[in-house]
This record gives structure tokens, sequence and C-alpha cells, in this order.
């Protein structure tokens, strides 16, 4: 008598299944108010950069400092940016 195969799912839905690692796991840290999040605006022609220096390089730190894959740093980001966000700009 042979096994049944096992079942094979596919992925048909990316953005969900993206935003699903993203969602994965959740990490507070605690970020001193100083640190400007967004970037400032400089004037020049082009498009302005969104985030600041500090906060690229805080959050490539994190990637490497907890081997995340980069959706997942991205994910973290995403969630820890939206409260910077609001309170930068009131």
């Amino acid at each position: 008598m042979t096994k049944p195969l096992p079942a094979r799912y596919r992925t048909t839905n990316w953005s969900s299944y993206n935003a699903g690692l993203r969602k994965r796991g959740s990490l507070l840290i605690w970020v001193g108010k100083d640190m400007a999040w967004l970037a400032p605006h400089d004037g020049r022609p082009g498009r302005p950069s969104v985030f600041s220096d500090a906060a690229i390089q805080f959050c490539l730190s994190i990637k490497v400092l907890f081997k995340l894959p980069l959706r997942q740093t991205a994910g973290m980001e995403e969630a820890d940016r939206i409260p910077y966000a609001k309170s930068d700009r009131s």
C-alpha cells in the first residue's frame, strides 16, 4: 500500500502573502523622540527623500542584528513608522 501524496499549496494572492510575512512577528523598540524619522525637505528638484539617514541606518542595523529578511524588516519599519509620522507632522 502506498502513501497518498501530500497536498501541494500554491500561492495565488501574493499581496496578502507578503503582508502576512511582514506581520509575522512583532517587536517593541523604544527610540528617542529626538530621532527624526522623516527626512527634512531640502528644496532640491526631484523626488524628495521619505526617510532620514538615521531611520535607514536604524532599520538596516535591526535587519543585521536579528538576521531578518528584507520583507520582515520592512514590516517592522512600517508598523513603527506610523506613530512617528503622525507626531512629526503635528
